[in-house]
């Protein structure tokens, strides 16, 4: 792969994020829904994050252990949210993460997405399995991932500290994972 690649569906183009970007990135990342839906962004969010973001994505892609593409809408090229695949090499799986503008919520986007980085990681990249997660608060990933024949593999109690709280002062929150093997790919996706 010379050049990141370029994904599109329907509605959506799957591509590079640019420093152009980061204005959007920062004005739709920077809202508590968003945040308290994801594992790790953070909150207040500010043009460093976006930086920091972009340039993990430039980087990943050049160790090509990390995938990480703006989501925009096909019809006017705009920024709507990201997706990615963290890529463990030595065992070839990954972990699929995304977010969406608030505003687009509710459209099928994530879902369309989701479909998309499914086939490019089974496909191009030749992975054996892609893992999701989702907060066993966030109800709407997890149809996200069903809606793309994810199986629910396990539910992770209080598995990771919540978003402002300390060892010494510790909340945690449970996630809910989902899976696709290639072979299950395979033989729900290959003949359609």
């Amino acid at each position: 792969m010379n050049h990141f690649p370029k994904l599109t569906s329907n509605r959506l183009i799957l591509d590079q994020l640019k420093h152009t970007d980061i204005e959007t990135i920062t004005a739709h990342a920077n809202n508590t829904k968003i945040v308290d839906n994801t594992r790790t962004m953070p909150y207040p969010y500010f043009e460093e994050d976006a930086v920091s973001w972009i340039n993990l994505a430039n980087q990943g892609y050049k160790k090509k252990d990390h995938f990480i593409f703006a989501i925009r809408l096909k019809a006017d090229k705009k920024l709507i949210g990201g997706i990615g695949l963290d890529i463990n090499l030595q065992n070839n799986r990954a972990e699929l993460g995304y977010w969406l503008a608030e505003t687009f919520w509710n459209k099928g986007y994530t879902t369309e997405a989701v479909q998309e980085i499914i086939q490019f990681g089974f496909e191009k990249l030749h992975l054996n399995k892609i893992i999701a997660v989702h907060l066993t608060s966030n109800i709407a990933s997890g149809k996200v991932m069903i809606k793309n024949k994810m199986i629910k593999e396990a539910e992770l109690v209080d598995h990771d500290l919540k978003r402002g709280a300390t060892t010494n002062n510790p909340s945690y929150v449970s996630l809910i994972q989902y899976r696709l093997t290639k072979k299950e790919y395979q033989s729900l996706f290959l003949f359609k």
